[in-house]
């Protein structure tokens, strides 16, 4: 397949020109100026007009199987990561039964689950997540797990999160945390602030995850080759330990999800259970902290957290409601307005934020078309206006904030070595 006529960013290789693409045999053959191919290719596809990216990047979605298929599958939530332009997603382990044994791992990747892009799974760190046993790190890491974490259920005790940080670091494997000392949050649902007063809801305080971002970090320096990534951070104090602890030289990343740099706490309204997640909303000078931790760099990715649920489980009381939101078919739409156009990021900057930078916080083979990568190709029209319909979207869930709103930025073609798996609004049959 030969892409012809698009504006090609691709942050690893430093470009941003217009470029000729050619695929071949699932890979990049040549990347070229517009006319300069030496290959021949049966297939063409004009891309005039459009971006031409390295496919996107998540680190942190919610797949929801095994044993939540109701909610969502790995087929409908990986074909709600090609309709979002991603290529390769990490999924959680907080599945039923947890997933934490390298049985589990193999399971998830089988080609009967029916995935549309690559999927890279997440194992737990602790067994079940209880977080005091730990697991079979390298045999989850030889079954193809990325990382382990405990996902929601983070590992409070200091000394399982040191043996944790030494048995990974042993043999390279990243260590994720969702930062939430959850001894702090017991029974509340939103953040700690006017709105959750108003409201008569137990409000969150940054302290919660500040505190446990402080001493992960502490934790981490302790051992040469440790690699810890804190899960979508949100508090302006978290992102100012993660700073300190990267100028501390230790080996520290974090990520940000799209609705915690566009909203914040008072977007919960009157009780809407769709803006409800954990970490939860936090204040606008928090939202502020991330936009410019974006900008710096402390912040090293963007990821979804893509959480489904169904309508009747959302369709609870505020406090009852279960936490998370819908994201990847409005990650890009959603960070282009918020970075590109309310704040003047470059786009090649947000297009970092998805695909490079991602890749290298996990070392995943993905991120770039240099000519023998991976032809994972996201091809997306930056300026076109759209209604977002969660209802009508590809994941079995529709809780989303951004249901009926007029978004900016479309993806247009998704492609998965070098087959296209999404194109014209419509996931495209093997």
């Amino acid at each position: 397949m030969l892409i012809k006529g698009g504006r090609l960013i691709d942050p690893a290789a430093r470009i941003d020109a217009l470029m000729d693409v050619l695929l071949r045999d699932g890979q990049v053959a040549e990347v070229v100026p517009p006319g300069k191919t030496r290959g021949t290719a049966h297939e063409k596809f004009d891309a005039r007009g459009l971006i031409v990216a390295p496919g996107f990047i998540d680190l942190h979605v919610h797949l929801r199987e095994p044993g939540q298929g109701y909610k969502e599958t790995i087929a409908t939530g990986t074909a709600a990561a090609a309709a979002g332009g991603f290529t390769s997603v990490c999924c959680m382990p907080n599945t039923q039964p947890v997933l934490d044994s390298p049985e589990w791992v193999t399971w998830i990747q089988r080609p009967e689950r029916g995935a549309v892009v690559n999927v890279f799974p997440i194992a737990a760190a602790t067994h079940a997540s209880k977080g005091a046993v730990l697991t079979d790190f390298r045999g989850l890491q030889r079954a193809g797990a990325v990382a382990v974490t405990d996902d929601g259920k983070p590992i409070l005790n200091d000394t399982v999160m040191r043996d944790t940080l030494r048995l990974s670091s042993e043999i390279n494997l990243p260590v994720i945390q969702h930062a939430e000392d959850t001894r702090m949050t017991d029974r509340c649902s939103m953040n700690d602030g006017p709105t959750s007063f108003r409201l008569g809801l137990r409000g969150m305080k940054a302290a919660a995850e500040s505190s446990i971002v402080e001493r992960d970090v502490q934790l981490a320096q302790q051992f040469t080759g440790a690699r810890l990534h804190v899960a979508h951070i949100s508090t302006a104090d978290a992102l100012k330990a993660v700073r300190r602890g990267k100028r501390g030289k230790s080996n520290v990343t974090c990520e940000v999800t799209p609705h915690h740099f566009a909203l914040t706490d008072a977007d919960v309204g009157e009780y809407d259970t769709n803006f409800k997640m954990n970490p939860p909303l936090r204040t606008p000078a928090d939202r502020r902290a991330l936009i410019a931790g974006l900008r710096d760099g402390t912040l090293d990715c963007i990821s979804t957290d893509h959480a489904p649920h169904t309508d009747y489980e959302k369709d609870k009381e505020f406090d009852y409601a279960p936490n998370g939101i819908l994201g990847l078919e409005t990650s890009l739409a959603v960070s282009l307005g918020v970075l590109v156009r309310e704040n003047k990021f470059k786009l090649a900057h947000v297009v970092d934020l998805m695909t490079r930078r991602p890749a290298a916080v996990l070392a995943l083979p993905a991120g770039t078309l240099t000519a023998g990568a991976a032809a994972d190709i996201c091809l997306f029209d930056p300026a076109e206006k759209w209604r977002y319909d969660a209802k009508a979207g590809f994941s079995k869930s529709s809780n989303s904030p951004w249901h009926g709103q007029i978004l900016t930025g479309r993806v247009k073609t998704t492609i998965v070595d070098g087959r296209v798996v999404f194109d014209g609004g419509k996931i495209v049959p093997r």
